[in-house]
């Protein structure tokens, strides 16, 4: 039973079109040229053209520049953060693309969540600084020398804790600051429409399916 599954796991592999298994050998081989020379902490295949790698937070500007001018990553995807509350973590990911090969790697980060600041990288790609502005709005990580930081980015005159942290409350805040309209109610749709739509004719249909 067990050689049958492995033929069939290699039957799908080899089936598969070549640029697969060339991204998951080129992605590899990129692995290993890595790890000769950086501490990777974590690595994880997530598809045959993705990956990602999680280095310490001193290391991640000397990667990043290592992908984009030894590695061909020249184009810049996106900033992401990630609140792990119960490891006291906010998780940063620079996610990378080879327009050669056409595969990513997305680079994570640790930062300490009471403490948030990360170098900035907003001369590598100007498109940066308007990642770590939203960042900096919604988690209330530093960026130091990051271009207009402080200034709103979408919240404008915010002034609670950061609103994409896990342990600000939606509830309170929403119910401190919208408070119920008074005099609102709820009608059924289809009687509330036929009432304004005719006023003045008797009310004979059935409302519901078991009157």
């Amino acid at each position: 039973m067990e050689h049958a599954r492995l033929q069939l796991v290699n039957k799908l592999f080899n089936d598969r079109p070549k640029s697969y298994k060339y991204n998951l050998f080129q992605m590899k081989l990129l692995i290993d040229r890595l790890t000769q020379h950086y501490n990777l902490t974590d690595y994880k295949q997530q598809r045959h053209n993705l990956a990602f790698v999680t280095v310490d937070k001193q290391l991640s500007p000397d990667i990043i520049t290592h992908l984009r001018d030894y590695e061909g990553f020249s184009h810049f995807v996106l900033l992401s953060c990630v609140d792990w509350i119960e490891d006291d973590k906010l998780q940063l990911t620079y996610l990378l693309n080879q327009p050669n090969h056409k595969y990513e790697i997305g680079v994570r980060v640790l930062i300490d969540r009471k403490n948030p600041e990360m170098v900035s990288l907003h001369k590598m790609w100007k498109q940066i600084w308007t990642y770590q502005r939203e960042l900096h709005e919604a988690f209330g990580i530093i960026f130091p020398g990051s271009p207009r930081l402080e200034e709103n980015f979408v919240l404008e005159g915010w002034t609670e804790k950061p609103h994409m942290l896990r342990d600000f409350d939606t509830k309170e805040y929403a119910e401190r600051t919208y408070f119920p309209r008074p005099g609102r109610t709820s009608n059924d749709p289809a009687t509330y429409m036929r009432e304004k739509l005719y006023p003045n004719q008797p009310v004979t249909a059935k409302t519901n399916k078991n009157d």
